[in-house]
């Protein structure tokens, strides 16, 4: 199994950069994909953000793209949501999740391991 742990978020103003982590432990030697996903208040979960694990193929919903960057880093077991020219229409809850396989999903449902999420504020 793997264990996830957001941190990172907080209240921003419009226009504002926020760097989100989710830091992975356990079953860790295995092959993940991971992703970012958000929930606002009264609406659905919506994908963000996913990346391979390698790193290497990444993908974005459209409301984020060329906004958000999405990394990890292996040897710290750790990803990364890098969040510029925030939005008030971004605050949400955003958790991490992580899927064994070598890509990732954009759904939810294909995720076994979430973390706690990390509440984002943007003020306008």
């Amino acid at each position: 199994q793997v264990q996830l742990v957001e941190s990172g978020g907080g209240l921003v103003q419009t226009g504002g950069s926020l760097r989100l982590s989710c830091a992975a432990s356990g079953r860790t030697s295995s092959f993940y994909a991971m992703a970012w996903f958000r929930q606002a208040p009264g609406k659905e979960r919506e994908f963000v953000a996913g990346v391979s694990w390698s790193g290497g193929s990444t993908t974005y919903t459209d409301s984020v793209r060329g906004r958000f960057t999405v990394s990890r880093d292996n040897a710290k077991n750790t990803m990364y949501l890098q969040m510029s020219n925030l939005k008030p229409e971004d605050t949400a809850v955003y958790s991490c999740a992580a899927r064994y396989g070598v890509t990732f999903r954009t759904v939810g449902d294909e995720y076994g391991y979430w973390g706690q999420g990390t509440q984002v504020t943007v003020s306008s």
